[in-house]
Formats: structure tokens, C-alpha cells, sequence
């Protein structure tokens, strides 16, 4: 018999006491009483691993063992050990048991009892609650300490102080580090009374030798505003400065989102805990000079500066590295999309930047018009991708020929049936005969009936999908008209409208167009949603998205 065994616990801390151990003790006690042999490869443990996730390295080889038909039993101390969600016990067990290992636990032993299979939904449920009162009463405990000031809000420390071994989360045991605290006064001075900016600051620190708060050879830009509007470095430590909540955007609209999918969003000066006081860094008078800069920084960026207008801004993307590209004005009268790795500080200093030429702007944005305007004038585009994308044969006379013919089989399988009866009433067959032959006629009944389900289905299908070409249609009309005499904005808000994204590789153009399947589809510009990537947002009902590129010629010159 093919046996293995999973422990795990849930902290570090119990790590530590060898409670993972215990749990191995006790299951190897158990497989040798039984008289079971167990080979090391087949001990699967999870140390610090929390039961309410199934990302476990462990708990994952244990299921790719199973997946393989090589384990006959799997032994584990109790149900909450597996995982403390009822619902994922259940996922598990059944997973196991479904590649033919059976699951049993030492503490209450599983069978098909149905009081046995009441009892372990219950410990489930119990290990749940229990891991939720703990959470909530972590979360309220560790509040009441932060408003105390005798908890730290942050287990790594700022760039430029030190925690004490003994007392890691005591606010009295920080103190600075002169060297790194010289290096943040160095950066105040310099953004707030040299007025550096900081791609020149991260070029003076990479030129000086000073290492990333990472340890990286460059800094981010990203790091330097952090350090420039973190109040710990004038003495103040507080709490609930940021919240976390699940990303909306991503680095490009062609690459998924980032590990995790968690953003820290700032959260109200109101909402903020004032924690404890450390020693400063800088004075009062230097932060606020530099909160102002940064307040005016971003007033004044790049991005809000509306003196050269770029008509698909925030919608072409980069064929090679998948990055987005931005609009870029050169004299005397020339604009570009340029990959973003072009103009990147931090890729110019750290990685090779990427090999995408300058994207001339005026001609692509004349093509991508042209394009949209060709797809507008010819609905009957849209609705062959509908049909292409839906998939099935949608002509009406086909459908009744199919239909027909379904109809002629099945009488023809009918008759036979009855045939093959007469003629084993009449002694013709054998009972053996009979049923074989039966069984056939009615094998191929019941695929007959499926195809007839399925049928209809498609025919369904076919209903639904020309409603929604039929909007399509209806919607294209009515802007038909006014293409020719349409301001920059209005032709701007229409590509937001129907362009989910605009790749460039190299001469080759490709345009993925969005249509409004619905009333309510022509609310919210697609390109502002791209929630298609996301598990925690729902897809938008109201659009159908496909890609069409490209549409005429196999590549677009740009030139």
C-alpha cells in the first residue's frame, strides 16, 4: 500500500516548537503500527503555512502525488490541519479520494457514516469561526496597542532607522543610522532647496554609490516620493496611513496584474493613529517644503499638460515589451508614441531598454481613424465576429436543414427499433441477439436526442447573438453620420468608447475594437474598465469584446 502524510502548522512560532514534529511522530507511530511502509518522499509538510489558503508547497506536491495514481492513503491529524475552510476540506478530501487515495485522520477517523460526515462538517465550520474570532480579535488587540504607542505599525523599519534585536516592535527601541539618516537629509536638501528632480536625484545617488533602501544599485522614483512624504522623519510615527484594497490598474494593459493583486491606497490625515515620537531627521520646515514641491510636481506633470494633444493617448501599447507607450513632442514640430522603457530612468540605468522604434503619432492616429470609421460604415464586420466568436453556423436554412435531418434520423432509428422487435417476436433473433442490437438502436437514439439539445441551444444562441449584432448595428447608425464632422474630442471620446487597445510591432498595426452590446454599454468607455484580467470585479454584461486585426491588409505601414 502507497502511503504518505501531511502536517502543517500555521506560524513561524509553532514551527519553532516542533509542533510539525509532534504531528510526525504521531502519524509515522500510527503507519508502523499498521504495519505500513513510508518512504521519506512521501513526508509532505507545511511549516508557517496558514490553513485558510491552498497555496502550500507541500499540500501542493501532495496533490500532484495523488493526481498521479501513485498513493493509496493519506494520513493527517485532524481535518483543521488539511485546512481550516470547510468548504476546501471538503475540495480536498474529495480531490484525494477521487485519484483513489483515501483520507484519514487520526484524531476522528472518516466513513460513511452519515453522522461521521455531520461531525467533520462541523469541526470544519468550528476551525473556521475559530480562525475568524482570532483574526478579529488580532486585528482589535493590535489596534488597541497601536493607540496606545507601544506597537510599531511596521515590522521593517524606514530607511534611515534601526529596530532593537530585544524589542523589534517597541517604539522605544528605534534609533537612527547615521549613515543612512545623513543620506536622507542629503535628499531633502537636495529636492527642496536645490530643487533637483528626481531623475537628476536618482542619477546623483547611483553616480555616489548609495544603495537602494532594497539594497539595488539604482533607486526608484517610486522610493524617493515615499521617502520625501513619510512623516517619520520628523519624529512622528503613524498608523493606518495606507489600506489595502485589490488592484484596479496594471503596468500595461497587455501584461497581468501584479503578484498578489493588492494596492496601498493613502487614506484620510483624519483616520491617521499617532503612534509614539522617534528622533528626527529633518525639521518641520524642510517636510513641508518638500510636501509642497510635491503637491506642485504633480499639478504640474507631464501628464496633466494639455499643450500638445495626442489622439490615441493611453491606448497604443508595445508589441515587443507589452509596456505601454506615451505621447512625445520633438522639435520643431514632430510628435511620437514611444515605448515608456525608452524614457524610464530606472530601465535606462538598471536593464536593457527596449529595441521599439519611434512610432511616428499622426499617422498611426490617421490610420486607427480611418480603420474605426471603415468598421462603422460596415456593421455587417461586426456581426461575422460575433458569429466567429460564439462559434456555430447561424444561417436560418441551414439550421432548418440540420433540424430536418435530426427529425429523419430519428424516425429512421424508431423504425428500426420496431423492426428488430417484430422480428424477435417472430422468432427470427435471439434474446441475445435482440439486446445487443437494442442496445445500439438506443445508443444511437439517445445521440440523436443530444444533438437535437444541442440544437436548440445553438438556436438560442443564434437568437441571442443577433439581438446583440442588432445593437451593434442600431448603435453604428447613429454615429455614422456625424464621423466626418467630429471635433478632436468627440473623436477622442469615441476611441475610448470602442478601442480596448492598439498594439505596434514594428510595422504591423493591431486594433482590438469593444462594441456596446447594450444601452448601458455606452456609458462607461471600455478602455477605463479592462477588468477582464481581474477575479475580484465582474465582467461588464453589457460588452462583448473580440479582436479584429487586422481588418484589411495583413499589416498596417505606419511610416
Amino acid at each position: 500500500m502507497l502511503i504518505a502524510v501531511y502536517a502543517r502548522v500555521s506560524t513561524q512560532r509553532q514551527a519553532q516548537a516542533l509542533t510539525t514534529e509532534q504531528q510526525l511522530d504521531r502519524l509515522l507511530a500510527y503507519a508502523q503500527a499498521q504495519g505500513w511502509n513510508l518512504s521519506p518522499d512521501r513526508i509532505f509538510r507545511d511549516d508557517g503555512y496558514s490553513g485558510a489558503t491552498l497555496r502550500r508547497p507541500g499540500l501542493d506536491a501532495l496533490r500532484d502525488l495523488a493526481s498521479a495514481g501513485r498513493l493509496d492513503r493519506v494520513l493527517i491529524t485532524a481535518p483543521d490541519r488539511l485546512a481550516r475552510n470547510y468548504v476546501h476540506q471538503v475540495l480536498l478530501v474529495e480531490e484525494l479520494q477521487g485519484h483513489g487515495a483515501e483520507v484519514e485522520f487520526l484524531d476522528r477517523p472518516m466513513s460513511q457514516d452519515p453522522h461521521d460526515r455531520l461531525l467533520l462538517q462541523i469541526r470544519g465550520a468550528v476551525a473556521e469561526y475559530e480562525r475568524s474570532l482570532i483574526a478579529e480579535r488580532m486585528r482589535r488587540g493590535r489596534l488597541r496597542r497601536l493607540q496606545a504607542g507601544t506597537l510599531l505599525p511596521w515590522t521593517r523599519p524606514p530607511y534611515g532607522y534601526r529596530l532593537s534585536p530585544d524589542r523589534p516592535r517597541d517604539p522605544s527601541g528605534v534609533y537612527l543610522d547615521e549613515a543612512e539618516a545623513a543620506v536622507v537629509k542629503d535628499v531633502f536638501a537636495w529636492y527642496a532647496e536645490e530643487g533637483l528632480p528626481l531623475t537628476a536625484m536618482v542619477q546623483r545617488l547611483a553616480r555616489l554609490g548609495i544603495a537602494s533602501p532594497n539594497g539595488k544599485a539604482c533607486w526608484a522614483t517610486s522610493a524617493l516620493r515615499g521617502l520625501l512624504s513619510n512623516p517619520t522623519y520628523v519624529g512622528k510615527v503613524y498608523a493606518n496611513r495606507t489600506r489595502t484594497t485589490a488592484s484596479t490598474r496594471r503596468r500595461s494593459a497587455l501584461l497581468p496584474v501584479g503578484k498578489g493583486g493588492i494596492t496601498n491606497l493613502p487614506t484620510d490625515k483624519a483616520d491617521w493613529i499617532a503612534v509614539a515620537e522617534v528622533p528626527a531627521v529633518v525639521t518641520q520646515l524642510q517636510f513641508d517644503a518638500a510636501q509642497e514641491r510635491l503637491t506642485r510636481n504633480r499639478q504640474m506633470a507631464s501628464r496633466n499638460n494639455t499643450s500638445h494633444q495626442y489622439l490615441l493617448r493611453g491606448l497604443v501599447s508595445c508589441g515587443h515589451c507589452r509596456r505601454g507607450c506615451s505621447g512625445r513632442h520633438m522639435p520643431p514640430s514632430h510628435d511620437y508614441y514611444l515605448c515608456r522603457t525608452r524614457t524610464s530612468m530606472r530601465e535606462l540605468v538598471v536593464g536593457e531598454r527596449c529595441h521599439a522604434r519611434y512610432i511616428p503619432a499622426r499617422p498611426l492616429e490617421d490610420l486607427v481613424w480611418n480603420d474605426l470609421c471603415e468598421v462603422i460604415a460596415a456593421p455587417d464586420m461586426i456581426t461575422a465576429a460575433l458569429e466567429r466568436a460564439r462559434g456555430g453556423n447561424w444561417l436560418p436554412q441551414e439550421l432548418q436543414a440540420r433540424r430536418a435531418n435530426l427529425r429523419r434520423g430519428h424516425a429512421a432509428v424508431a423504425q428500426q427499433i420496431d423492426r428488430l422487435t417484430d422480428a424477435y417476436l417472430g422468432g427470427v433473433l435471439t434474446l441475445t441477439e435482440f439486446e445487443r442490437r437494442h442496445r445500439d438502436l438506443e445508443g444511437r437514439l439517445l445521440a440523436l436526442e443530444r444533438q437535437e439539445r444541442d440544437l436548440a441551444s445553438d438556436t438560442a444562441r443564434r437568437d441571442d447573438t443577433m439581438r446583440l449584432a442588432a445593437h451593434c448595428e442600431d448603435f453604428c447608425r447613429r454615429v455614422r453620420d456625424g464621423l466626418a464632422a467630429a471635433t478632436f474630442q468627440q473623436k477622442r471620446d469615441l476611441l475610448e468608447l470602442l478601442v480596448d487597445r492598439i498594439v505596434v510591432t514594428d510595422e504591423t498595426v493591431e486594433i482590438r475594437y469593444v462594441f456596446p452590446t447594450s444601452a448601458t454599454g455606452e456609458t462607461t468607455p471600455f478602455c477605463r474598465l479592462h477588468t477582464d484580467y481581474l477575479d475580484c470585479l465582474p465582467r461588464r454584461k453589457s460588452w462583448r469584446r473580440w479582436q479584429m486585426a487586422p481588418l484589411t491588409p495583413s499589416a498596417h505601414d505606419i511610416e
